[in-house]
């Protein structure tokens, strides 16, 4: 397995990216997004990488006047970042057009946020068979182009169990990814800080919390 940041997101696979509402996860893969599309080292991590292109798909912001700003504001290169028009044909999970739009502009990540909005409008997130099918053909994708997916969550509202329990739907939408990451509030005197957490790795020993 090769690793856009170890033991965090690795190539060729699915990475979930969750937490509550508000928490900071869209903030999160935006400057992550923004840090790749310049080279250098990610956070705590020794390996220099190539400036890469990114493809940013969101329901939650419109691109042109919040994505591409806060973008900006992040140092990232707009050159890098790129979309898939969705103004005729929403996309799913199982679009072809994600593995074309791979293909075309060399991306090695892709972010979909959020999950609830890219499962495809008749998929029940509850049903296993359901999640499974519409993960199948984006996990294959991510194999076949060798590019990191990172698809945004947000947490359900269920107390008392494991943050990994709380993913929304079926427990086959953490079944299909190869990383699951957390990111949360510290402390509610540190209001501007945040954690990112390894709820689940497959593909690696688990890695510090950030």
């Amino acid at each position: 397995v090769s690793w856009l940041w170890y033991p965090y997101i690795p190539f060729g696979k699915v990475t979930i990216v969750q937490g509550d509402p508000g928490e900071g996860k869209s903030t999160f893969v935006l400057n992550l997004a923004a840090m790749l599309t310049k080279g250098g080292a990610l956070p705590y991590s020794k390996e220099e990488l190539q400036p890469m292109n990114v493809i940013y798909q969101t329901t939650e912001d419109d691109a042109e006047d919040t994505v591409v700003p806060r973008f900006i504001k992040a140092g990232g290169d707009t050159t890098k970042l790129h979309f898939i028009n969705e103004k005729e044909k929403t996309l799913t999970f199982s679009d072809r057009r994600i593995a074309d739009a791979i293909k075309a502009t060399n991306a090695k990540l892709v972010i979909l946020d959020p999950l609830s909005a890219y499962i495809g409008g008749d998929v029940s997130l509850n049903i296993a068979n359901d999640v499974r099918a519409q993960f199948n053909p984006l996990i294959q994708a991510a194999k076949e182009t060798g590019c990191a997916v990172v698809i945004v969550g947000h947490m359900n509202k269920m107390g008392g169990t494991k943050a990994l329990y709380r993913t929304t739907g079926s427990i086959d939408v953490v079944g299909a990814a190869r990383s699951c990451l957390l990111i949360a509030r510290t402390d509610k005197d540190r209001p501007d800080e945040r954690i990112m957490a390894i709820q689940k790795s497959n593909l690696a020993p688990t890695g510090n919390a950030i």
